[in-house]
C-alpha cells in the first residue's frame, strides 16, 4: 500500500512539474495578442488587471503593448519591455526566480504533504474502523449479562 501511495505521489509531482514548462513553451510559440497580454499585466496606477482598468494610464499601456505586438515581439519580450518601462509591479504574477519562487513552491509542498499524510493515515484509520466495526463479541459478556440479553431477545421474537 505504501508503494502505491508513493508511486501516486511521485506521479502527481511529475505531472505538475512537467505541465509548467510545456505550457510556457506552447504559449511562447503562439502569436500573442493584446487581450492575452492584458490579462497577465496590471495597470500601474490602478493596481488592477489591465483588461478591466479604465484610466488614461491604462490606455497608454495598451497602446505601448499594441506597438510592441505590431513590431512582432513575443509575449516574453513584451513582458520584459513592460518591466523595463514600468517596473516589476506591472506583472500580474510574481516571477519564478529567487524568493518569488516560494509563491509557487509553498502551496505545492503543502499539497504534497497533505497527500502524503492521507496516504499514511488512511490505512490506519481503515484498520481501526474495521476493528471497532465488529463491536464487542459475545464472549466479552459475563454469564449474567448474556442470560439477560437472551431473555430480552426471546421476548421480542
Amino acid at each position: 500500500m505504501r508503494r502505491y501511495a508513493l508511486a501516486l505521489l511521485l506521479g502527481v509531482l511529475v505531472a505538475v512539474v512537467a505541465s509548467g514548462p510545456g505550457a510556457a513553451a506552447s504559449a511562447a510559440v503562439a502569436r500573442t495578442s493584446l487581450p492575452i497580454i492584458e490579462r497577465q499585466v496590471m495597470c500601474v496606477t490602478c493596481k488592477i488587471p489591465l483588461n478591466v482598468a479604465q484610466s488614461p494610464q491604462a490606455d497608454r499601456e495598451r497602446a505601448y503593448i499594441q506597438s510592441l505586438i505590431n513590431e512582432g515581439d513575443t509575449e516574453a519580450q513584451i513582458k520584459n519591455a513592460l518591466v523595463g518601462q514600468y517596473g516589476p509591479a506591472v506583472l500580474g504574477l510574481p516571477s519564478a526566480h529567487g524568493f518569488d519562487l516560494t509563491v509557487y513552491l509553498v502551496p505545492l509542498a503543502v499539497l504534497l504533504a497533505l497527500v502524503g499524510g492521507l496516504a499514511l493515515l488512511l490505512p490506519r484509520w481503515r484498520r481501526a474502523r474495521a476493528q471497532t466495526a465488529g463491536g464487542p463479541s459475545r464472549a466479552a459478556l459475563d454469564s449474567g449479562d448474556a442470560a439477560r440479553l437472551d431473555a430480552d431477545l426471546a421476548r421480542f421474537d
